[in-house]
């Protein structure tokens, strides 16, 4: 029987915020997996190792979390004003199936990075000294995102002292904007046109939910309806197997709510999108690594899901939602914070605490927020190839 050998692809594997994923110039990609569709999603699914029923990805660059299960594609920017285009996907741990619906707000840290290492920037653009401001379009969402990456004798500075937690050592500073990062496809960020609705799902009785498009789909929830008090670490809920059905259940009726399935099992085939996540007053707790965290040094507290689990930290897009949904007085999120106007807010999740900001303001009776803010760190761990038997795409 004839054997095809393995193909190897230019790659660059990346931390970027909290997350890692591996990082390919589209030029590079073999022709059959330039194009979207079944080749490329077969090249990235067999890249990351998936799927994977022993949930391991010990044959593939994933780390069987939906942190470490992502792939990027970058290519010179088609658009005006803007230096890279930036598509995302999501890959599922132990199903033939690659989310194209989202952003990944972590990895957008390491995007500017990649693109001036990769020479996909005007060199004209880039200073040898200070900050570079890489214009990068969200190919995913449709958006655009400003980096700000630190340069240093003309190359990209990884090392620093910025601390993130969730990340074990610290790395360079780089600060994000996302522009008019709502969603504004449907009219208003808030699909049902509310700032707090009425959840209605089967065996939970009504949930009271903040439903937003910003950053990324997000559904709010309040903790103490939910029977949890904010401060939970990912064993309390990823270790229960009855929570996790009943927040999926919550996230697809979510989802049918917000416009996003036409109906609950389309779920399913949407699992990067949307977030659901849970809120609560600022109260002390002792984060993943130990660290103790203090009422007094946060605003309220936030608990996500990704992928099904409880992420370890938070995830980049969802920071985003955070921040909007805190400066709109009166969402579940605001509520949880205090209320009243704010142009940022620290919230505590599993792994320590994060800062974002946004501005908001009314604008013909509709909410607009005209960018969110905040400051994550990239690092390349290791560059080459990644290689693939040459028949699985």
């Amino acid at each position: 029987m004839a054997r095809m050998n393995q193909v190897r692809i230019p790659a660059t594997y990346m931390r970027g915020g909290t997350s890692k994923g591996v990082f390919f110039r589209l030029q590079d990609l073999p022709a059959p997996a330039q194009a979207a569709g079944p080749a490329r999603d077969a090249l990235l699914l067999r890249v990351i190792g998936s799927p994977d029923p022993y949930g391991k990805h010990t044959d593939g660059m994933g780390g069987a979390t939906s942190s470490t299960s992502k792939t990027v594609i970058l290519s010179p920017s088609s658009r005006p004003d803007h230096d890279v285009d930036y598509l995302f996907g999501q890959v599922s741990i132990d199903t033939p199936f690659i989310d194209w619906s989202g952003n990944c707000g972590n990895l957008t840290a390491g995007v500017g990075a990649f693109a001036i290492s990769q020479g996909l920037v005007d060199p004209a653009r880039v200073p040898d000294d200070g900050l570079c401001t890489v214009r990068i379009w969200q190919v995913n969402i449709g958006k655009t995102i400003i980096a700000h990456v630190p340069m240093t004798g003309g190359v990209v500075q990884e090392t620093g002292d910025f601390e993130l937690d969730g990340v074990t050592f610290p790395a360079a500073e780089v600060q994000i904007e996302f522009l008019d990062p709502a969603d504004d496809s449907g009219g208003s960020m808030f699909p049902t046109g509310r700032l707090v609705d009425t959840l209605e799902v089967p065996g939970e009785g009504p949930l009271q939910a903040t439903l937003i498009n910003a950053g990324i789909p997000t559904i709010f929830l309040k903790a103490e309806e939910l029977g949890y008090t904010g401060t939970e670490l990912q064993e309390a809920i990823n270790g229960d197997l009855a929570a996790l059905a009943r927040f999926e259940k919550i996230r697809a009726h979510g989802a049918l709510r917000m416009g996003l399935i036409r109906s609950l099992d389309e779920a399913a085939s949407r699992q990067h999108t949307p977030k659901v996540a849970f809120v609560a007053p600022s109260a002390d707790y002792t984060a993943s690594s130990g660290k103790a965290i203090a009422a007094a040094d946060i605003d309220l507290l936030v608990r996500a899901l990704s992928m099904g689990k409880l992420h370890h930290a938070m995830m980049g897009t969802a920071a985003v939602a955070i921040g909007t949904a805190a400066a709109i007085p009166g969402t579940l999120v605001n509520l949880a914070a205090g209320g009243g106007e704010r142009s940022s807010v620290r919230f505590g999740h599993p792994s320590g605490t994060l800062r974002v900001g946004a501005e908001a303001a009314r604008e013909q009776g509709e909410w607009v927020v005209k960018k969110a803010l905040m400051s994550r760190s990239a690092r390349v761990l290791m560059e080459g190839w990644v290689r693939v038997p040459g028949d699985c795409f």
